[in-house]
């Protein structure tokens, strides 16, 4: 194992940015910048031996400060959508950015994953970013100071911890943002890749993507993955969650909560590269590139429209208006404190 540091560029105010390569002895590496704590690359070998990266992302800095795609994000202080764009807690309401229909998405604009993060330790496979988010920021309550740690393991497992301690009851709701593309990052869709979700059912959302507080059961529809499908079977069907969302877009709400468990696989059609996912989380927003058009990203090529996957680990959207949704609210002092992790294996 070994950890490389470089140069990744500047930001616009010429600030200088790192990015640092963790190896294994595989040959499976990952990149990860301070700018945002954003993950850059994920390059494992295909069955052929090939090295593929296969996550969407940018050669510089200054593309990841324009873009709006979150490539590789952390995302913070709360992950999706709040509808109205304010909260009420312990009485008193807060008034967050409308960046998204009248609606607060990812927080606002004052993002996460365009503040530099200081690293705060760095080991053989193990890398831990640290941010302090005052009291105030976003529009959110009390001051945390958040910790953000990349490791990779030898058996091709990318592991993020979440952890925070707030000194104000607030919210907390982080998750990662990375597009998957498992027969490499050039590729032009992910159509043809199969997926398998352990949920037997999802949160309904309106048009503004603000869920509506049901939960629906998969059965019967084309969100159910629970036997595993090609991304494109049905991502155009005439359904009502599918035309809302132009394409797949939606909270899934993860069999067995509140263990660390197995809740999804992804597989390259061509490359033979699988992904597992694991999280200890009750939800995950599968998101298919909806809205990604003629996106420049690494290596010149261009980005469209499902030309990857994500899949974000998550409380709820939208968690602090609807009391049967396991809340986002993380009082003064207690531990803010998950993981996620992708593993992955070829055949």
């Amino acid at each position: 194992m070994s950890i490389e540091k470089t140069v990744f560029g500047t930001t616009k105010q010429g600030n200088s940015v790192s990015l640092y390569t963790i190896s294994n002895q595989h040959g499976t590496k990952i990149a990860v910048t301070d700018l945002g704590a954003t993950l850059v690359k994920v390059i494992v070998k295909d069955k052929n031996g090939t090295p593929k990266d296969v996550v969407l992302g940018y050669d510089t800095p200054q593309k990841y400060e324009e873009a709006s795609k979150f490539f590789g994000a952390i995302v913070g202080r709360c992950a999706n959508r709040i509808g109205g764009a304010s909260f009420e807690l312990n009485g008193k309401t807060y008034t967050l950015a409308q960046n998204n229909n009248g609606n607060n998405l990812h927080s606002g604009m004052d993002f996460f994953n365009v503040r530099i993060w200081d690293v705060i330790k760095e080991d053989n496979n193990q890398l831990t970013f640290a941010l302090e988010s005052r009291d105030g920021d976003q529009g959110y309550p009390g001051t945390v100071k958040i910790e953000v740690t990349y490791t990779l393991t030898e058996d091709d497992t990318v592991k993020i911890e979440y952890y925070a301690v707030p000194d104000q009851d607030t919210i907390l709701n982080m998750t990662n943002h990375s597009y998957f593309n498992l027969d490499g990052h050039e590729k032009k869709d992910v159509l043809a890749q199969r997926v398998w979700i352990d949920a037997d059912t999802f949160t309904r959302a309106d048009a503004e993507s603000i869920p509506t507080g049901e939960i629906v059961p998969v059965e019967g529809t084309p969100m159910d993955f629970r036997s595993g499908k090609m991304i494109g079977e049905e991502i155009e069907s005439d359904y009502e969650a599918i035309r809302l969302g132009n394409g797949y877009d939606h909270n899934w709400v993860l069999n067995h909560p509140g263990t660390y468990r197995k809740v999804a696989e992804m597989e390259g059609a061509e490359s033979g590269i699988g992904m597992e996912v694991w999280t200890d989380l009750p939800g995950m927003q599968f998101y298919t590139a909806n809205f990604v058009e003629h996106e420049e990203g690494k290596e010149g090529i261009c980005y469209g429209k499902r030309s990857g996957a994500c899949f974000e680990t998550q409380y709820f959207p939208d968690a602090i208006h609807k009391e049967h949704f396991e809340g986002p609210v993380c009082k003064a002092g207690s531990t803010y404190h998950t993981t996620t992790a992708y593993h992955f294996t070829v055949k």
